[in-house]
């Protein structure tokens, strides 16, 4: 009976992991055609939010309607599952190859940034809204 329940238990976490990858995979593929160039830094005073979209990749908001994908060097050990991130700086620019996503409250998991991409998040709103409004219609 025991084993019945650990197997059980290891389906359902792997089932549970594959629709939290997926999840990530449809948002990354939402985000997709809004990123821009890479681009070296990017001004940071807060984290206002955050979004992992897959292995390696994290979307931060430094201001609510200013996003950036962040793509770190693996591995990175829990980014896809962590409850909290945090996002290093230097005199409130985050910089490529230089800085880092810090995962979870330990912040000695650090994962270095080796690309940062901006995200027309106004445009990714404006697009979303469009879309609702054409649904309803």
């Amino acid at each position: 009976m025991k084993t019945l329940l650990t197997i059980f238990a290891l389906l359902l976490a792997t089932s549970a992991s594959a629709q939290s990858r997926e999840k990530q995979e449809m948002a990354l593929k939402e985000y997709l055609p809004y990123v821009g160039e890479p681009v070296n830094r990017f001004q940071f005073w807060d984290l206002k939010r955050w979004e992992v979209v897959g292995e390696y990749k994290v979307v931060v908001w430094p201001r609510l309607n200013e996003a950036y994908l962040l793509t770190v060097d693996p591995p990175c050990s829990d980014l896809e599952w962590t409850q909290s991130i945090g996002v290093s700086s230097n005199a409130h620019v985050v910089s490529k190859n230089f800085d880092s996503v810090m995962v979870g409250i330990d912040t000695k998991r650090k994962c270095r940034i080796n690309e940062i991409q901006p995200i027309d998040y106004k445009k990714y709103l404006a697009d979303r809204k469009q879309a609702k409004d054409a649904e309803k219609s």
